[in-house]
């Protein structure tokens, strides 16, 4: 997370925006906003039995409150500073997630809270509320978080929902959506920020984007890390390698039995040698040497034995002399006149 420098104190600015509320206005604010000692906001229902008032009556006061502190002379004083916060704002690219901004301005969590009610107060901003598509989220300028949304809904409508892509080309892809925006906001720091915006669009632990429902993204067992590790490792592996590699890359204890079970029930998997697992997308066969064997020659034709055991072994993790084993009983194969192996 970059931090961005500000000139201005936050608290100070804050100090004097409530100066100008009567008491109980001002520790409305205060409590409403986190601005005290006790950074923790608290609900109108909250506030509102503290004085023995309705939510409605509380909502009343916050309003008034916000409608004093615009009107007043202070707030024409500090425009400056809120124009310096449009600036940053501006610079991280127009549209930020709510958390990371406040992060970026300061470390700890009361700060946040005050920069929070100067972005409440202040006209040049907008609040994004989350939603089923995007987290929280503000904007000071408004066309282009515009158009962000709408490459986002793109972006994941172009998706499958088994992809994976590494996070250079996600950001290749989310470009190619983002035909009108100013070029400035084209640096790949500003990009993975925006795309941090999608609830839709998730980044798993090894850096890879696609859909955030799916198992390969928001991995939530063994068999799922299991699919990432080989996914990562991109040639069969031994149960036990799985294993050790779930807890290198996930730090999850996955025990060598169950991982084992595990590859063994899920279909994504693929047993290609003694304990050794592929994944099926990869176009390994199931079933014992015999069963891809006949597979081949089913879908191939006549084979030469040369050909046969190459064709295996680019299924199979097997020993040439296997194949032969397999090609000699003659319950399942024998030669034609050519001397090419057929199904008996």
């Amino acid at each position: 997370m970059s931090t961005a420098q500000i000139t201005f104190k936050p608290k100070q600015v804050t100090k004097h925006f409530l100066s100008v509320l009567p008491r109980r206005a001002q520790d409305v604010i205060t409590k409403r906003y986190g601005l005290g000692a006790e950074t923790k906001k608290m609900t109108l229902e909250a506030i509102g039995e503290s004085y023995g008032i309705t939510r409605e009556r509380v909502r009343q006061i916050e309003n008034f409150a916000l409608a004093s502190i615009r009107k007043s002379d202070v707030f024409k004083a500090e425009l400056l500073t809120l124009e310096e916060l449009q600036r940053v704002m501006l610079s991280q690219g127009g549209l930020v997630p709510e958390h990371d901004f406040l992060e970026s301005l300061a470390p700890d969590k009361g700060t946040q809270n005050h920069v929070h009610f100067l972005l409440v107060l202040g006209d040049l901003f907008v609040k994004h509320k989350e939603d089923e598509e995007f987290t929280h989220r503000w904007s000071a300028d408004h066309d282009t978080a515009g158009k962000v949304h709408e490459s986002l809904r793109k972006l994941y409508a172009s998706l499958s929902d088994d992809e994976l892509i590494e996070e250079a080309k996600m950001v290749e892809r989310f470009l190619s959506h983002l035909k009108d925006v100013s070029e400035e906001y084209k640096n790949e720091e500003i990009l993975r920020r925006w795309l941090s915006l999608s609830k839709k669009i998730g980044k798993n632990p090894l850096g890879e984007w696609g859909m955030a429902h799916s198992p390969n993204v928001n991995a939530r067992g063994v068999r799922d890390y299991a699919f990432l590790v080989l996914r990562k490792h991109g040639s069969p592996m031994h149960f036990t390698e799985v294993a050790k590699a779930i807890g290198e890359h996930f730090d999850k204890r996955a025990h060598i039995a169950t991982t084992h079970n595990e590859l063994i029930k899920d279909k994504r998997f693929v047993l290609v040698g003694r304990g050794l697992y592929a994944l099926s997308e990869w176009g390994y066969s199931t079933g014992v040497v015999r069963d891809v064997i006949a597979d081949i020659i089913k879908k191939n034709g006549p084979l030469s034995r040369e050909e046969i055991i190459e064709k295996v072994m680019r299924e199979r993790y097997v020993k040439p002399n296997t194949i032969l084993v397999n090609l000699q009983d003659p319950k399942y194969f024998k030669k034609n006149k050519e001397g090419k192996y057929v199904v008996a």
